[in-house]
């Protein structure tokens, strides 16, 4: 494709290649920090606990990313509050998600404990219910994992008293977007557009899953993997899966 041609895409091709870029830099600078992640929620997994993964706003779209999905883990669970998301108000997600006191209350719903990992997606790293679902998810005994755009984090401002996401977690994993997330600038417009926190976050996610379950097959343990429903033996693979896990994932 040729972006100089005005009888193609040229925003489609622009921020295709943003994008291209930005996967670019995670796999090339992020995976020391992946395959710590990855150690991480093998060993959760040898000790039979469980991945929580959490985030508000267009983040709480990485927690049910890993959900209950053909060829993902069965230990997933993701940590999930309506008023936190954005489809029954935008605008109160945002404020709440900057809302001191929260977080506690949203993950005394789930058993997590000193077996666990939880994974918080913010990607300024600053608001106060991700970095307050860390310090709670610390506290629990659980490791905890940020991922971030470490760029957008410096440009960002905590709250008043605050600490950032990066100065709880146990580990950091950088989404390598920009600040402000927009991928793309609008020619003559002085705007941008295309964001890429999701993208890339669910770039590393899966890449810290996929890494989790070959290194529990390379220890000798069946990686406890869902099959897509429409594959043959689904319906005994999966049934197993969620006996063993529905107990401890309220959203099975």
């Amino acid at each position: 494709m040729n972006p100089a041609s005005p009888d193609l895409p040229t925003g489609a091709a622009a921020y295709m290649a943003a994008a291209r870029r930005v996967l670019d830099a995670v796999a090339d600078t992020q995976m020391p920090a992946i395959d710590a992640a990855a150690s991480l929620c093998a060993e959760a997994i040898r000790r039979d606990g469980q991945i929580f993964l959490f985030g508000t706003g267009h983040s709480h779209m990485l927690a049910e990313e890993g959900h209950f999905r053909a060829g993902g883990l069965a230990p997933v669970c993701p940590i999930l509050a309506t008023g936190l998301m954005l489809h029954e108000g935008a605008l109160t997600s945002t404020r709440l998600e900057r809302t001191p006191g929260i977080a506690a209350a949203v993950l005394d719903r789930y058993p997590i404990g000193p077996a666990d990992v939880v994974v918080v997606f913010s990607n300024s790293g600053v608001n106060a219910v991700p970095v307050e679902a860390a310090e709670t998810a610390k506290a629990k005994g659980a490791k905890v994992i940020g991922v971030i755009a470490a760029a957008y984090a410096a440009a960002a401002t905590p709250p008043a008293g605050g600490r950032p996401l990066s100065a709880v977690v146990d580990l950091v994993i950088d989404n390598r977007g920009p600040p402000g997330d927009a991928l793309v600038e609008i020619p003559g417009s002085g705007q941008r557009t295309g964001p890429g926190s999701t993208l890339a976050a669910a770039f590393i996610l899966n890449a810290v899953l996929t890494e989790t379950a070959c290194r529990l097959a390379e220890a000798g343990i069946r990686p406890p993997v869902y099959v897509s429903a429409n594959m043959p033996g689904a319906q005994e693979n999966n049934a197993g899966l969620i006996d063993r896990y529905r107990p401890r994932n309220p959203h099975l």
